[in-house]
């Protein structure tokens, strides 16, 4: 298995942009997959999730209604739509997945096999 997380950079506070993970080796269309972001001298912490091959997607308070995970089977791609940006969002995104993971560890970030290497994404004041 194999990701790829792409398309951090530098925004505005209240402007948007869309995270994509690249994904290999893997049937996304079932596959759980996860964002998650980890601020300078914070800890990891979840941010989306689709659980298996559910429609539901899933979303740390801080975030709810301004981001949107989303995936295209047909690119094997997971996106993460952020919208409404603040300074508080600055981080690097990850994208994870784990074939096995149980729904009550979606937002654990220790219960993840398959990482991307990260995209940076700012939000200036």
């Amino acid at each position: 298995v194999q990701l790829q997380a792409f398309g951090g950079g530098l925004v505005q506070t209240g402007g948007s942009l869309r995270l994509s993970c690249a994904t290999s080796g893997l049937t996304l269309s079932t596959a759980t997959m996860a964002w998650f972001r980890q601020a300078p001298g914070k800890e990891r912490e979840f941010v989306a999730a689709l659980f298996r091959s559910g429609y539901n997607s899933y979303y740390a308070d801080s975030v709810k209604g301004r981001f949107a995970i989303s995936r295209d089977n047909a690119k094997n791609t997971v996106y993460l739509q952020m919208n409404s940006l603040e300074p508080e969002d600055t981080a690097v995104y990850y994208c994870a997945t784990n074939s096995r993971i149980i729904f009550s560890d979606l937002r654990n970030p220790q219960r993840y096999v398959h990482w991307g290497q990260g995209t940076l994404v700012t939000v200036s004041s």
